[in-house]
């Protein structure tokens, strides 16, 4: 495993240097959206929903939207002037009994390791939890908002577990039962008597995915009958290549016309243009050059990227002579 965050637990004067790793790990089946014909994966644009455009990353920004449907839009700069915390401390507040956490609040879990030199505060704050039977109730800022949590103790091992905040646990609300009905006494002794037969401890290993496990089945019989989409190459990346090229050839026909005190629109702005400098120039050139587009262009395994290089280094040489 590996450590998300370093920081310290805050035990009166004790301070117990800790790491905290994810206590859990979601084993649920993936799958992905793909286009039924060729197994292509689908791709999903920044499209502004006022004007149709696609929208860059960079123009990206944080908006809250009002009750009455108005958009606010959040600048940088109001986002510093929030409050936040980048603080490495938990916090311990008070000593809660374990009951009073209804476990409806419990969020994201996760463990505590010691470091080498926080080893005795450690285990002395470890068994304080365990002979009191209860909770540590914390604030803890792991990545910038401060949150509550707590800390309990599970196989010799303290486990925080962040909580919900009280207003995020909604208040079950269902008019079907807010009339006063109960079972009946014989109802009830039947119902009694049902829990008693189905008593028993909970055994984890009991119990086991069986979706997950129909899923990993069916798709590796696909696999041994060779039922596999050959997925051809995206279109985006061929289009890049060609972008590529045309970028260098820009930036050659610019530097010559630098040199000799044309215009870049001069010397090969167009298709035309471009075409007219290439059978100018000196055949072994020309020849060599229209054996690396045709390569370049080509190629779609793991030599692509090797006759990109190639073209980028020709071209380079060609700009600086």
């Amino acid at each position: 495993m590996r450590a998300i965050w370093k920081g310290a637990v805050s035990f009166g004067l004790v301070n117990v240097p800790v790491r905290l790793f994810s206590a859990t790990e979601n084993h649920d089946v993936q799958f992905r959206q793909v286009h039924e014909k060729d197994g292509g994966r689908i791709k999903y644009q920044r499209v502004c929903s006022i004007d149709g455009e696609e929208v860059p990353y960079s123009d990206i920004a944080k908006g809250y939207e009002a009750p009455d449907g108005q958009m606010v839009v959040l600048t940088d700069e109001d986002l510093k002037s929030l409050p936040t915390r980048s603080t490495k401390e938990i916090s311990i507040e008070k000593f809660v009994p374990s009951e009073q956490i209804d476990p409806l609040l419990f969020d994201k879990s996760y463990y505590l390791e010691p470091d080498k030199t926080g080893l005795k505060p450690y285990v002395l704050l470890r068994d304080a939890l365990e002979k009191a039977d209860r909770m540590a109730l914390v604030t803890v800022s792991v990545r910038t908002r401060m949150t509550l949590a707590v800390l309990r103790v599970r196989d010799g091992v303290i486990v925080l577990q962040t909580l919900l905040w009280a207003d995020e646990v909604r208040t079950p609300e269902f008019e079907s039962l807010s009339e006063e009905t109960h079972a009946t006494a014989k109802e009830l002794a039947m119902a009694s008597s049902l829990v008693d037969s189905l008593s028993g401890d909970y055994e984890p290993d009991e119990f086991e995915d069986d979706y997950a496990e129909a899923v990993t089945q069916l798709v590796a019989t696909k696999i041994e009958g060779g039922e596999l989409t050959e997925t051809p190459e995206a279109k985006g990346e061929e289009t890049e290549v060609v972008d590529l090229l045309a970028a260098l050839q820009r930036s050659v026909d610019k530097a010559k016309a630098a040199r000799t005190g044309g215009s870049p629109s001069d010397s090969g702005s167009s298709d035309e243009g471009a075409a007219k400098k290439t059978a100018s120039k000196p055949a072994p050139k020309t020849t060599a050059k229209k054996a690396t587009t045709k390569t370049a262009a080509k190629k779609a395994t793991a030599k692509k990227t090797t006759a990109k290089k190639s073209t980028t280094k020709k071209a380079a040489t060609k700009k600086a002579s």
